[in-house]
């Protein structure tokens, strides 16, 4: 494996070990442009703007970073994603809670206003 190949894979990436087996598991192996340029700084703590099509990884790249930094013993409220519409913040949300799931004491709730998405 050559250097550049190391560096877009997931298992380079400083995260718990669950976390990078539910990575596996969900078939994250190398990373996406956008998750390759954002991640490792956002998992350092930078504040970043990033811009990628639809469909590029972008929700994986900042939920990675965000749940990386949740503590599970503080019982409450630490992230909020906001999404323009209900479509993609259930998008999101669905994600994020494939992402979790390695993680204990992960809730995550999608709030929004108007009428019912299920009905």
């Amino acid at each position: 494996m050559t250097s550049s190949a190391a560096s877009t894979d997931f298992s380079a990436l400083p995260l718990n070990p669950a976390m990078q087996a539910n990575l596996q598991t969900l078939g994250y192996l190398t990373m996406t442009p956008i998750q390759a340029a954002s991640l490792p700084l956002a998992l350092m703590g930078k504040d970043l703007i990033a811009q990628a099509k639809t469909g590029s990884g972008k929700t994986a790249a900042f939920a990675l970073a965000l749940l990386s930094n949740l503590n599970a013993r503080r019982f409450a409220v630490q992230a909020m994603v906001l999404c323009p519409t209900r479509e993609l913040a259930d998008q999101v949300t669905t994600e994020i809670r494939r992402l979790a799931r390695a993680e204990e004491n992960i809730k995550v709730v999608t709030l929004c206003g108007g009428v019912a998405l299920r009905g």
